[in-house]
């Protein structure tokens, strides 16, 4: 049991929390129905995603084996078999199907059960399973052809931001959108650093697509994305509508703590080199964790009164 909970990566289901993006944005942090409905859309895109790191480590067990740290992953050792993998695959894949028909009934916070359209319902279904075909074909061969393997994994996080809008019934704002396309674009381009930095010191690719990479080409791509992330916060932060919206014109202020965490990063992919695993770099990097949570508290207050 510890090896298949091990295989559906559960502390990788921290990037889901995207699903949450238009509720914090669309200032429905406080609204339960919404919470609820994103919630689920959680749970569902959760199980989707594990579904497919079972598949990706059944495509990549000869790879892995070779790997100084993904040796030890459950299929590369040995401790859960291929045949297990792809039951475990299907089952996760059906639970997550399985949570649509709960948006149905997504507000239980009030005594009328306030129901989705089957319209709403099929919508978010469509997504969850676009993300899960998208990332089979990832698996299966997109990977291997290099920036398209970063577009698609920044564009999976597009589809959890949409499922949350389409779930809670929250339009999304333009630069929202490209706001979660680039930063997981960046963070992507910072992983495959790390890829790089590793065949460069062993001769060897961690990836078949690593040797379409160098540190200059990879340098150069974090930069940019990072700079252009920088500059569609403020200008989200500036908009008419965004002022409009929450009637209020300090939004701007935050993006201070936008720059100081997009420049952490940057230190830990250059000058540290440890970023291999984002989700690791997240859970674990005090600094990244106080700026996100000084970030959170400044738009709370701004935004919510709080």
């Amino acid at each position: 049991m510890k090896n298949l909970i091990k295989l559906i990566r559960p502390t990788q289901w921290i990037k889901n929390l995207f699903v949450f993006g238009p509720i914090v944005f669309g200032g429905a942090l406080l609204n339960g129905h919404a919470m609820l409905a994103g919630l689920i859309t959680f749970v569902a895109f959760s199980f989707a995603a594990s579904s497919i790191y079972c598949f990706n480590d059944i495509i990549d067990v000869i790879d892995d084996r070779r790997h100084p740290e993904k040796k030890e992953r459950p299929i590369a050792s040995g401790a859960v078999t291929v045949a297990q993998a792809y039951g475990l695959m299907l089952l996760l894949l059906v639970l997550s199907m399985a949570c649509m028909p709960l948006l149905t009934w997504a507000d239980w916070t009030n005594s009328s059960w306030e129901a989705f359209s089957p319209n709403d319902i099929s919508k978010v279904f469509a997504v969850i399973l676009c993300y899960w075909l998208l990332n089979l074909a990832y698996c299966l061969k997109l990977k291997q052809y290099a920036i398209i393997d970063v577009c698609v994994v920044a564009f999976g996080f597009v589809l959890r931001l949409l499922a949350g809008g389409l779930a809670t019934g929250i339009a999304l704002s333009k630069w929202i959108v490209l706001m979660t396309f680039l930063i997981t674009l960046f963070m992507s381009f910072a992983k495959r650093r790390d890829d790089v930095i590793r065949m460069e010191a062993t001769g060897e690719a961690p990836r078949k697509n690593t040797i379409h990479y160098n540190t200059t080409f990879i340098n150069q791509a974090i930069t940019i994305t990072a700079g252009v992330t920088f500059v569609c916060y403020i200008m989200y932060t500036v908009s008419p509508e965004v002022i409009a919206q929450f009637n209020n014109e300090y939004l701007y202020l935050t993006s201070v703590f936008v720059l100081v965490g997009l420049l952490r990063y940057i230190q830990i992919a250059v000058v540290e080199k440890k970023s291999g695993n984002p989700t690791k770099v997240i859970l674990k990097d005090r600094f990244i964790q106080l700026v996100v949570l000084a970030w959170f508290a400044a738009f709370m207050i701004i935004i919510y009164g709080i």
